[in-house]
Protein backbone atom coordinates (compact mmCIF):
# COMPACT_ATOMS: atom_id res chain seq x y z
CA UNK A 1 0.00 0.00 0.00
CA UNK A 2 1.17 3.51 -0.89
CA UNK A 3 1.63 6.71 1.08
CA UNK A 4 0.24 9.73 -0.55
CA UNK A 5 0.65 12.95 0.62
CA UNK A 6 -0.64 16.53 -1.12
CA UNK A 7 2.38 19.48 -0.15
CA UNK A 8 2.64 22.86 -1.02
CA UNK A 9 5.68 23.72 -3.36
CA UNK A 10 5.99 27.20 -2.82
CA UNK A 11 9.41 27.64 -4.82
CA UNK A 12 7.07 26.33 -8.19
CA UNK A 13 3.75 27.35 -7.20
CA UNK A 14 2.51 23.77 -7.41
CA UNK A 15 0.41 21.51 -4.75
CA UNK A 16 2.39 17.93 -5.12
CA UNK A 17 1.21 14.74 -4.66
CA UNK A 18 3.59 12.88 -3.61
CA UNK A 19 3.45 8.38 -3.65
CA UNK A 20 6.07 6.50 -1.06
CA UNK A 21 7.92 10.39 -1.30
CA UNK A 22 8.09 10.86 -4.68
CA UNK A 23 5.95 13.58 -6.91
CA UNK A 24 3.73 11.74 -8.65
CA UNK A 25 1.66 14.67 -9.72
CA UNK A 26 0.91 18.31 -9.47
CA UNK A 27 -1.58 20.96 -9.44
CA UNK A 28 -0.10 24.52 -10.52
CA UNK A 29 -0.96 27.90 -10.34
CA UNK A 30 -0.84 31.56 -10.84
CA UNK A 31 -1.00 33.96 -8.00
CA UNK A 32 -2.57 37.08 -8.73
CA UNK A 33 -2.09 40.32 -6.73
CA UNK A 34 -5.87 40.36 -5.60
CA UNK A 35 -5.09 37.20 -3.70
CA UNK A 36 -6.55 35.23 -6.52
CA UNK A 37 -4.89 31.89 -7.29
CA UNK A 38 -5.13 30.89 -11.00
CA UNK A 39 -4.99 27.10 -11.53
CA UNK A 40 -3.42 26.78 -14.47
CA UNK A 41 -1.88 23.17 -14.91
CA UNK A 42 -2.67 19.90 -13.34
CA UNK A 43 -0.60 16.87 -14.07
CA UNK A 44 -0.22 13.28 -13.30
CA UNK A 45 2.86 11.35 -14.50
CA UNK A 46 2.45 8.47 -16.74
CA UNK A 47 3.35 6.05 -14.30
CA UNK A 48 0.96 7.43 -11.89
CA UNK A 49 -1.94 7.10 -14.08
CA UNK A 50 -4.99 5.45 -13.71
CA UNK A 51 -4.64 5.29 -9.67
CA UNK A 52 -6.89 8.28 -8.84
CA UNK A 53 -4.60 10.55 -7.71
CA UNK A 54 -5.63 13.89 -9.38
CA UNK A 55 -9.16 14.23 -7.23
CA UNK A 56 -7.29 13.98 -3.57
CA UNK A 57 -4.52 16.84 -5.14
CA UNK A 58 -7.16 18.90 -6.38
CA UNK A 59 -9.30 18.91 -3.55
CA UNK A 60 -6.08 19.32 -0.95
CA UNK A 61 -4.87 22.04 -3.15
CA UNK A 62 -8.29 23.68 -3.44
CA UNK A 63 -9.13 23.10 1.19
CA UNK A 64 -5.63 24.86 1.81
CA UNK A 65 -6.69 27.90 -0.83
CA UNK A 66 -9.87 28.10 0.81
CA UNK A 67 -8.36 27.81 4.43
CA UNK A 68 -5.86 31.18 3.33
CA UNK A 69 -8.95 32.83 2.40
CA UNK A 70 -8.30 33.25 -0.98
CA UNK A 71 -10.53 32.55 -4.40
CA UNK A 72 -8.89 30.74 -7.78
CA UNK A 73 -9.71 30.69 -11.62
CA UNK A 74 -10.00 27.13 -12.86
CA UNK A 75 -8.08 27.62 -16.34
CA UNK A 76 -6.85 24.51 -16.09
CA UNK A 77 -9.79 21.78 -17.38
CA UNK A 78 -8.92 19.05 -14.17
CA UNK A 79 -9.97 21.65 -11.87
CA UNK A 80 -13.00 22.55 -13.72
CA UNK A 81 -14.12 19.59 -14.42
CA UNK A 82 -13.77 18.49 -10.34
CA UNK A 83 -15.58 21.50 -9.82
CA UNK A 84 -18.49 20.32 -12.08
CA UNK A 85 -18.46 17.05 -10.16
CA UNK A 86 -18.48 18.95 -6.21
CA UNK A 87 -20.80 21.67 -5.99
CA UNK A 88 -19.72 22.57 -2.62
CA UNK A 89 -16.58 24.17 -4.37
CA UNK A 90 -17.67 26.37 -6.41
CA UNK A 91 -18.01 29.17 -4.03
CA UNK A 92 -14.48 29.44 -4.57
CA UNK A 93 -14.31 31.49 -7.97
CA UNK A 94 -14.04 34.20 -8.51
CA UNK A 95 -16.56 36.21 -9.71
Amino acid sequence: MSDNQVKLNEGLSRYEILVDGQVAGFAAFRENVDGVRDFNHTVVQPEYRGQGLSTPLIQEALDATRTEGKKIIPTCSAVEHFLGKNENYRDLVAQ
